[in-house]
């Protein structure tokens, strides 16, 4: 088991222990790459979550194996959506982490302050971690996400060290599903900018790593993952 698997594995296994999430769906992935299956997409439910999402796969002979954890919040919460994208591929590493905003950023300074002020000081930290490198995300990507996002790729070393990261930023979240939100925001349909996030979040045109995911799994399997991210219920 690589490094990121057992990054996105712990990480799991937290969130179903802490949240106490059931087990709703387990659909094989299959590659026409090869004639055993790839990998899974688990979905749970529980808690103050709409749902949680696994999405893995593994192709040895590419050298890919990759993670992917969405546990999204009730349609009418604030609370932000927890994300972790885990990969190795070959002798590198990659991740993203973050808090995906609920409100629009740009016109709610409390919710700013009450949702992401704790964790400026691991932003930054994490940062200055020896051996990360940029990851190359577009800007219409880094709209719909938050500033206090972790992206990166890794070396071996560096990879190790975001353990700590992660688990920080999810301490935090589960503060945050615990006492709730308690400030007024300003000017949103909570449900209604979910759904819209969610369809550009998830959008092959925004985020390429899809059409990767199209030559792994075939596109009809790839958009039915994509389906099962956007939607709101657990279907």
């Amino acid at each position: 088991m690589t490094l990121a698997a057992d990054l996105a594995f712990s990480t799991l296994d937290k969130l179903r222990k802490r949240l106490s999430l059931t087990e709703v769906d387990n659909i094989p992935l299959t590659s026409p790459m090869m004639p055993e299956p790839v990998g899974k997409v688990q979905v749970f439910s529980g808690g103050k979550l709409s749902k949680a999402v696994y999405i893995g796969m593994s192709v040895p002979f590419i050298k890919l194996d990759s993670h992917m954890i969405f546990a999204f919040t009730k349609t009418d919460s604030a609370i932000p959506h927890f994300t972790l994208d885990s990969v190795n591929n070959d002798t590198t590493y990659a991740f993203h982490l973050d808090l995906i905003p609920r409100v629009d950023l740009g016109a709610n300074l409390e919710y700013i302050d009450a949702v992401y002020g704790n964790l400026s000081e691991e932003f930054e930290k994490a940062g200055q971690i020896e051996g990360l490198s940029k990851a190359h995300l577009n800007p219409r990507q880094l709209a719909v996400m938050s500033p206090w996002m972790l992206v990166n790729r890794a070396e071996k070393e560096a990879f190790e060290k975001i353990f700590d990261s992660v688990d920080f930023y999810l301490k935090h979240w589960f503060s945050l599903i615990e006492k709730g939100v308690d400030v007024q925001v300003f000017g949103e349909n909570l449900a209604e900018r979910d759904r819209r996030n969610r369809e550009i979040v998830f959008n092959p045109e925004v985020d390429k790593v899809w059409m990767q995911v199209d030559r792994l799994v075939g596109a009809e399997m790839s958009a039915k993952m994509r389906e099962i991210l956007k939607s709101q219920s657990l279907q």
